[in-house]
Formats: structure tokens, C-alpha cells, sequence
């Protein structure tokens, strides 16, 4: 198991790179899952779901 943590000030676009990585990852097979602090869906956002409590393939 690995664990990647991206982090950065407002702006930066850390939500933007969690997202690509996360997909490129679950592209090539790797289960992933990636988590998101924000009260705001930016994440879902990024990925075109909408985000909850609950995983979303």
C-alpha cells in the first residue's frame, strides 16, 4: 500500500493533482481511493461525481 498526500496553499491546485493522480492510477489497475478536507465538492467537482461519505466508483 502507498499513500500519497499532496499539499499546498489555496490556489495551488493540489485538488486539481489528487484528481489526476487518482485517475491515472485507477487507469492503470491500481485500487485507489483518494480523500478530500474540503466543505466545499471541488474534488467531485474535478472528477465529474458527486462526493459523499460513502466511496463512489
Amino acid at each position: 500500500m502507498r499513500t500519497l498526500l499532496i499539499t499546498g496553499p489555496g490556489g495551488s491546485g493540489r485538488t486539481t493533482v489528487a484528481a489526476a493522480t487518482a485517475l491515472t492510477a485507477a487507469r492503470e489497475g491500481t485500487r485507489t481511493l483518494v480523500l478530500s478536507a474540503d466543505r466545499t465538492d471541488t474534488l467531485g467537482a474535478a472528477l465529474g461525481v458527486a462526493t459523499g461519505a460513502e466511496p463512489v466508483r
